[in-house]
């Protein structure tokens, strides 16, 4: 995947949000405010303040592109971002509060596309990610589907040497099942062997499914009757902590109880952090005593469908925890070799492979409502 952009910087915590109602009233306390209360609020940076102008974001209509201080406009509808792994949040898609909001990879996201993340086991989403998730793979190079972020001539000789058509999508199958980290990063040592690549294929399938989890219209991963964890007891107050009792695999969220929740998901770790109690940190941000100005803003209830969420996100780690011994046993058998790849050209990659494609179909507003010149 020879085009990867650096992660999304936003500059300040409070354009996301783990719900939108938190993001509105951000917004309406910061369009409410004047001179240097505004200021203080928007917590100016290098690259962004009050004053300054940005363009549009593609794609995003509801976005405003008058200076900040002048006409803040209308609310925009905040968008579905990944902000840490495995945690979906919410996000204000307004490039005039964010300090590097990668709009080339904005121009690629649709309904098709599909994002990979450079963590040490890839983490695959189709919502933009916009955390310290290391540098961002799209699927593909331009929206539709129409091109993929593949080296050139990858498909039709994977699709010769294993007999039958090779879609984007199975490479990324491939690389969740066969790759690892090396000392050169994330490597992915491609198939010679056709029922080795079937396998591979079979096993990633299965983990993208677990990983996207109902995104692009299917059906959320479900564990087997017997294993599906239900809320036992509601939260009526705010939790103030989350544990998890091994014995009887209940995980409480302060007087909330949701069962059954195996070990495995309660350790799961990525980036060497608890999931589950990073998941649980974010939604306890802005009742933290450090919290300040926007970020202190936040539900005075705990909203009844992060319980849903929490869930899901149980259910989504468990599964992953059980395809876990399965990935590590997986052997990708005998390997295409560098020489091979190169005579066929798919090594190396061209220069132009290694950055975003033309996509401009239309004008894109720049700041200030001009028409962006590229």
């Amino acid at each position: 995947m020879p085009w990867s952009v650096g992660g999304l910087r936003l500059g300040r915590d409070w354009v996301a949000a783990p719900d939108p109602a938190t993001l509105r009233a951000r917004w309406t306390a910061l369009t409410g405010a004047e001179g240097p209360e505004r200021e203080r609020l928007f917590r100016p940076s290098r690259t962004r303040t009050p004053a300054a102008g940005a363009a549009a974001l593609p794609g995003q209509r509801t976005a405003a592109t008058a200076r900040f201080s002048e006409a803040p406009g209308p609310f925009p509808d905040p968008v579905r971002v990944l902000r840490a792994p495995f945690d979906e949040q919410w996000l204000l898609p307004d490039q005039r509060l964010i300090d590097a909001a990668r709009p080339e990879l904005w121009r690629v996201l649709d309904a098709q596309q599909l994002f990979v993340t450079d963590t040490p086991e890839p983490l695959v989403t189709a919502h933009l990610p916009a955390g310290r998730l290391g540098r961002i793979r799209p699927l593909h190079r331009r929206p539709g589907g129409a091109e993929p972020n593949l080296a050139p001539g990858l498909l039709p000789l994977l699709g010769a040497r294993h007999g039958g058509w090779v879609t984007p999508e199975d490479v990324l199958c491939w690389i969740l099942a066969a790759g690892r980290p090396g000392p050169r990063g994330h490597e992915v040592p491609l198939a010679a062997d056709p029922e080795r690549w079937r396998a591979g294929l079979e096993l990633g399938h299965r983990l993208l499914t677990v990983q996207l989890r109902g995104a692009r219209g299917g059906e959320p991963p479900r564990l087997p009757a017997g294993r599906r964890p239900y809320v036992r007891a509601a939260v009526t107050a705010w939790p103030r902590e989350l544990r998890h009792d091994p014995q009887t695999a209940e995980l409480f969220l302060g007087d909330g109880v949701v069962s059954p929740v195996p070990a495995a998901a309660w350790e799961y770790e990525v980036q060497g952090a608890r999931v589950l109690e990073s998941w649980f940190a974010a939604r306890n941000a802005h009742r933290d005593p450090a919290a300040r100005g926007l970020e202190a803003l936040g539900p005075a209830e705990w909203p009844q469908a992060w319980t849903s969420e929490l869930t899901a996100l149980v259910t989504t780690l468990a599964l992953l925890a059980d395809l876990a011994p399965e990935r590590a046993a997986f052997a990708p058998g005998p390997s295409l070799t560098a020489d091979a790849l190169a005579a066929a050209g798919v090594l190396p990659p061209p220069h132009w492979a290694r950055r975003p494609a033309s996509v401009l179909d239309h004008h894109e507003e720049g700041p200030g409502g001009q028409f962006a010149l590229l």
